[in-house]
């Protein structure tokens, strides 16, 4: 049980801060706008946050030109990606998956900011992930 809520302090300490700019700020705006409220939050409740990491991606042992670039990585543990859309899809839920996958992280969430009437949101684990 316990492998299942790995992270549970750290994680819900980053969705107290979501629901923090969900309740100023409402639905409606573009996902930068709540990304970079969410930014001022976290630093606020002295959470650590790093922006729009770049993770490079290899194939066949070669680095692409292309990387990975999660919104948010909070406790140098748990990506944080950010939508404002009507709903989350499993295109999303992929989309956190592999950017679990490149660093080898376990812990992701995946927030809805642009929903009506509430937020919404996922917590994904990376579930094989070996340390």
């Amino acid at each position: 049980m316990d492998e299942i809520y790995i992270l549970k302090d750290e994680t819900y300490r980053i969705m107290g801060a979501c629901f923090a700019v969900y309740n100023d700020k409402g639905n409606g705006y573009a996902e930068a706008v709540y990304q970079d409220s969410l930014e001022i939050e976290l630093s606020y409740l002295e959470i650590p946050v790093t922006a729009q990491r770049n993770y490079p991606l290899y194939h066949r042992g070669i680095q692409l030109k292309h990387s990975y670039t999660p919104d948010l990585l909070c406790f140098e543990k748990i990506i944080v990606e950010l939508k404002a859309v009507k709903s989350l899809t499993d295109e999303h839920r992929a989309q956190v998956l592999n950017y679990l996958k490149v660093p080898g992280l376990q812990v992701g969430l995946l927030v809805n900011l642009g929903g009506f009437p509430k937020i919404e949101w996922e917590r994904i684990i990376l579930s094989n992930h070996t340390q």
